[in-house]
């Protein structure tokens, strides 16, 4: 209970300082205006670059947690048990 005492105004503060100043929202586009800071993607490829990233990603994290739930593995000692019963 005391961990969360402290870790609670941290992770606001943290919430609250890397939001995107004024300045920085200007340059944004609107669908990243309230992210980030510093300058906006400057062409379609910088687009293009980040949504091939997200395609990764959702993949990455779709197989890890398929193979984590069905493995294909039937022996009672393999990872998945420790991981699944906690």
């Amino acid at each position: 209970m005391k961990k969360i005492k402290l870790t609670t105004p941290l992770f606001l503060f943290w919430a609250a300082y890397s939001k995107a100043c004024d300045a920085c929202k200007l340059q944004q586009p609107k669908i990243t205006r309230e992210l980030t800071h510093g300058t906006g993607p400057e062409s379609s490829w910088d687009w293009f670059i980040v949504g091939v990233i997200t395609l990764i990603t959702l993949a990455t994290l779709f197989y890890s947690f398929k193979f984590l739930v069905r493995p294909g593995e039937k022996s009672k000692e393999h990872i998945k048990n420790n991981v699944l019963n906690f």
